[in-house]
């Protein structure tokens, strides 16, 4: 029997006046699951972030989540919903300590409310910090640290530990190997793993398709804005993949002279 997808979009279409960058598109993504979703510049994978981050409102189509027909007409919304995106620059603040960052944007839930004035409860964010860090199998000694002196491999540890923490369902995550090295992209595909463990959703777009035959239990590729095809990881192949990033086709097409 079939899961009810946690998400689910039905016929999305996205216009700005004249321009389509999406065209009835229809994307499942599954409990537990990590979706690949793949294109060349230009594919819609932005525009499709931004639809399911609340950011943009489709022109048509439906969202469903758990089956249910939704709007999300905000980014607080989509959050509310259990929705995180981690775009390529985190929504990290490099001068603000580990913990900082860990809880940005939630700090009242973890305050002392005085009349005009939060009262932060340091001690206890530091603990929550490092012991989620650590349930991923992060481990960062000195969550006191400035993330600026982290690499880039364990500023993406910190979005995404910051996202399974606040218990988001869907983890949609933008490029999140770029401009890595080898070993931090190891890293930072192991905690894509962990995540995907603890019963999270991810969605992973990035122009890496050997990164994402890593990871990924299924792929969508994005071609001019429609979907060219949807499948699942054991279906198709690596050379396959690139030809439908690159003309919306597996197969490439004889050329007559």
């Amino acid at each position: 029997m079939m899961t009810t997808p946690l998400l689910a979009l039905r016929d999305v279409s996205k216009s700005f006046g004249r321009l389509h960058p999406l065209r009835r598109v229809n994307l499942d993504v599954r409990p537990g699951e990590v979706l690949g979703l793949l294109g060349d510049n230009g594919a819609g994978k932005s525009t499709l972030i931004k639809v399911l981050a609340g950011v943009h409102q489709p022109t048509s189509g439906d969202i469903l989540w758990n089956g249910e027909r939704i709007t999300l007409p905000s980014p607080r919304e989509a959050m509310a919903r259990g929705i995180s995106v981690v775009y390529q620059d985190l929504g990290i603040i490099p001068l603000l300590s580990i913990w900082r960052n860990f809880f940005l944007g939630r700090e009242e839930d973890h305050a002392i409310h005085l009349p005009g004035h939060l009262l932060l409860k340091r001690r206890e964010m530091r603990r929550i910090a490092r012991a989620a860090l650590q349930s991923l199998g992060i481990h960062i000694d000195d969550v006191d640290l400035t993330v600026a002196k982290l690499s880039g491999g364990e500023r993406q540890s910190i979005a995404i530990a910051r996202a399974v923490h606040f218990q988001s369902k869907l983890l949609i995550l933008d490029e999140p190997t770029a401009a890595l090295s080898l070993k931090e992209t190891a890293k930072v595909l192991h905690y894509v793993r962990e995540a995907r463990n603890k019963g999270v959703a991810v969605v992973l777009i990035t122009h890496n398709i050997a990164h994402a035959c890593e990871v990924c239990d299924r792929f969508t590729v994005l071609f001019h804005g429609t979907v060219a095809e949807t499948t699942e990881r054991g279906n198709v192949t690596e050379q396959g993949l690139a030809n439908l990033i690159n003309t919306g086709s597996r197969h490439l097409q004889k050329i007559a002279v």
